[in-house]
């Protein structure tokens, strides 16, 4: 069909997850799936398959080495791929590499002009660093898609936006220092929390000073925390222009998350989905590409990436 919002979805994209029973199991997929019919919001999206990431767009994020040893541990199917969260499973590689295929699918579909936004449940894999696996994310999915908008599209400024309640070190630290990418992430204080980065002061280095944004909030906080601190968020995205809007929304800042301390509606989900498309019609692109991220309550995460989903159809 026709439609100007693309989501990645399907068995392959469901794949990757660390087994029945973990908070990122294979089942999250089909919660989201269940409720995205239920709303009807399938028959307004052009629902497409994922497929598999190759090495060379692997490798426009991550290093040889970590990318060897993924496939070596998949093969193998045991062992860790970090220091005790993220354990290796016969498959894994396969797995991730669908993940970061249906971003880079998205994407390029976006910047082709076959869709005009884009969502992909399983994804925001934001803790994944160039050269490390890290807390449940094997490859980033969203480092990928910067390097990629860069090198194959010619794009300089993209805007990154957070709202998952763990900190997206993977993606601040890979471009802490690069001042084309707008970097903004509302995430709980990590004091509290893992990773234990995202301090307010953490602004970007040397060039890119003030091109980045963390707002730590408190165990706790709900929709108005949210809402006191989102306009600079979008004031600070407006004010640079970007040329593309990559949107991590993980739903375990809902409320009622097994591992995490906010307190959020699926509404602030949807309200930022919308926001962010509006920013981006204002900038005459209207380019906007959310992943699912973190969430580890089955009925939140449903809610959540639906009014994304929703907010991105308008």
């Amino acid at each position: 069909m026709s439609s100007d919002v693309l989501v990645i979805a399907g068995e392959k994209l469901a794949r990757y997850g660390f087994g029945e029973g973990h908070p990122f199991g294979p089942d999250r997929h089909a919660a989201f799936y269940r409720e995205f019919e239920a709303r009807g919001l399938h028959r307004q999206a052009d629902v497409q398959e994922t497929r598999a990431a190759t090495e060379q767009e692997l490798l426009a994020f991550h290093t040889p080495d970590l990318v060897a040893k993924v496939r070596e541990r998949s093969g193998a199917g045991q062992g860790w791929l970090d220091g005790g969260d993220t354990p290796a499973y016969r498959g894994v590689f396969e797995a991730a590499s669908y993940v970061v295929g249906g971003t880079v699918k998205a994407m390029d579909a976006i910047m082709s002009g076959k869709a005009r936004r884009g969502f992909v449940p399983i994804a925001g894999l934001h803790h994944a660093g160039r050269g490390h696996a890290a807390g449940f994310c094997v490859f980033n999915d969203c480092g990928v898609a910067i390097e990629l908008l860069r090198s194959r599209h010619g794009l300089r400024r993209i805007a990154y936006v957070d709202i998952d309640a763990h900190h997206g070190d993977g993606v601040f630290y890979a471009f802490e220092s690069d001042p084309q990418l707008i970097f903004a992430d509302l995430h709980e204080d990590g004091r509290f929390l893992y990773p234990g980065t995202g301090s307010p002061e953490e602004t970007g280095k040397g060039s890119a000073a003030g091109t980045k944004v963390n707002i730590a909030l408190p165990p706790g906080a709900d929709d108005a925390a949210f809402e006191a601190h989102w306009p600079r968020v979008l004031a600070h995205r407006e004010a640079h222009e970007p040329e593309f809007i990559l949107m991590q929304c993980g739903a375990d800042s809902v409320e009622g998350d097994p591992i995490t301390h906010l307190r959020y509606t699926p509404k602030t989900h949807g309200r930022a989905a919308r926001d962010l498309v509006a920013l981006a019609e204002k900038l005459g692109h209207g380019r906007v590409l959310a992943t699912g991220g973190g969430g580890y309550n089955r009925s939140n995460l449903a809610q959540a990436w639906n009014e994304v989903v929703a907010g991105l159809i308008g």
